[in-house]
């Protein structure tokens, strides 16, 4: 399986419902990385799995709607509990509806998976991997 991973950050604010996140229930602010990984069983005829620029920008339009911003009042998000893994997966629903469509430099089919990893600290982590078909 050959892959290739880009990545960015975001600075966002939230808060969690549940006595289980004790004081994130209250908001908070955190700065995530990114990294969004696409894989392919083989290299296509450039001898690539994607095109690693409109990877990013992908990644980067993704983001973009997250950045600086209140996470708790994004009418999408709204009532959700926006944990670092919940992000994951929201971050992969869309940056494979990109993937599916072709618009990372290679047809979309041809493409395995993707997996999205969110770093809150140097310590801790999550991601979420799928295949796209």
């Amino acid at each position: 399986m050959f892959a290739v991973e880009v990545r960015d950050h975001i600075m966002i604010a939230h808060s969690f419902r549940g006595a289980i996140f004790g004081p994130a229930q209250a908001l908070h602010g955190a700065t995530f990385v990114i990294d969004a990984a696409f894989s392919a069983e083989t290299l296509d005829s450039n001898g690539i799995v994607i095109d690693i620029g409109r990877a990013h920008e992908a990644l980067k339009a993704v983001l973009g709607p997250l950045n600086y911003r209140n996470l708790d009042e994004i009418p999408e998000l709204k009532g959700s509990n926006t944990t670092t893994e919940f992000l994951t997966k929201h971050i992969f629903e869309r940056l494979a509806k990109d993937a599916r469509a072709g618009e990372l430099g290679r047809n979309g089919r041809e493409l395995k998976r993707i997996r999205i990893t969110l770093s809150e600290s140097h310590v801790a982590r999550a991601w979420y991997e799928a295949d796209l078909w």
